[in-house]
């Protein structure tokens, strides 16, 4: 396991060509890495016994795509989750015979240290028995979280005809491999900001903070026009009302070209070592892109310090 006693620097590349990036951090204080990697071919896998110490660790290549049929291309937004006394991955993946078939898979590992358990397939998220709708479009960007003893399970999912529309639902979940029921939309892209290049909601995370539930999302095409937005629930409200979510009218975070950071989004949280409250994301350094923005591999994994409101409990993300 790689050991770091350096520096956190904030804001800037920390873990090279690793988009959606996720970071977990295990009850016996391990930190795990994994993200999307350029060739969009498998999942890779790191690990460090200290955040900073995630940037030099050794990456396994814990699952390689299938040669054809589903999951064979667009391996897409790994996260790693410890449900039930067991690991799991939560990813997206198409059909190299209908490569936009991008749907919600699940990996499970029962043993002990993921980077060298086995990893099995579990499938394609199973949705309630009342509910037709989901996984049938292209869906993606699945997350994963608890509260007051329930488990939550949020994705993005493509709606409508032609130019399609990508959209957030939540649904709470039976086990680590099934949603127990039917799908809540929670936010569609509203504004200007969430519909440049593409209309689009997309890459949820989640964070407890004072009462409150967190949900950050990304907005908008890949380049720099990508941002964030954040809606915000109580804890004890029902989190399957949509009411109980209230969307926050602008980004929360965007482009910032006096700093050099163009894109950000597609975050998660974790903690350091003295209980700060950490964003990973991803953003270009650019603002010229080779090709398609969505191939282009340059999106880089990134720090930043969260700090809170102490008016409003609101978290405050700031590239400074």
């Amino acid at each position: 396991m790689s050991k770091s006693t350096e520096q956190l620097t904030y804001n800037e590349p920390w873990i090279l060509q690793r988009a959606d990036p996720y970071v977990y951090r295990h009850v016996d204080g391990t930190y795990y890495f994994t993200a999307s990697i350029p060739a969009y071919d498998g999942i890779v896998l790191r690990h460090a016994d200290t955040l900073s110490g995630l940037k030099d660790a050794d990456e396994v290549m814990i699952w390689k795509k299938h040669e054809s049929g589903i999951m064979s291309i667009h391996i897409w937004a790994p996260e790693l989750h410890y449900l039930d006394g067991k690991w799991y991955i939560y990813y997206a993946g198409g059909d190299k015979d209908d490569i936009w078939a991008i749907r919600p898979y699940i990996l499970e590992c029962a043993d002990e240290d993921p980077m060298t358990g086995t990893w099995v397939e579990k499938g394609k998220m199973q949705r309630a028995a009342d509910d037709p709708f989901s996984f049938e479009a292209f869906s993606l960007d699945a997350t994963v979280f608890e509260n007051k003893g329930q488990r939550y399970y949020v994705w993005a999912e493509k709606v409508g005809v032609g130019k399609q529309i990508s959209n957030l639902y939540i649904a709470r979940m039976s086990s680590p491999c099934s949603l127990e029921t039917v799908q809540v939309l929670l936010t569609s892209p509203d504004y200007d900001w969430e519909r440049v290049g593409f209309w689009v909601n997309e890459g949820p995370a989640v964070i407890h903070h004072d009462g409150k539930i967190f949900l950050t999302y990304s907005a908008s095409e890949t380049g720099p026009e990508y941002c964030m937005g954040l809606l915000c629930a109580d804890e004890d409200a029902d989190l399957l009302d949509p009411r109980s979510w209230k969307k926050e009218r602008y980004p929360v975070l965007k482009s910032n070209p006096e700093k050099g950071i163009y894109g950000p989004g597609h975050n998660s949280f974790t903690t350091d070592e003295q209980g700060n409250t950490i964003m990973v994301y991803h953003a270009r350094t650019e603002t010229k892109i080779v090709g398609d923005p969505l191939y282009n591999p340059n999106r880089h994994a990134m720090l930043m310090q969260v700090e809170w409101d102490g008016k409003t409990g609101y978290p405050i993300f700031e590239i400074k």
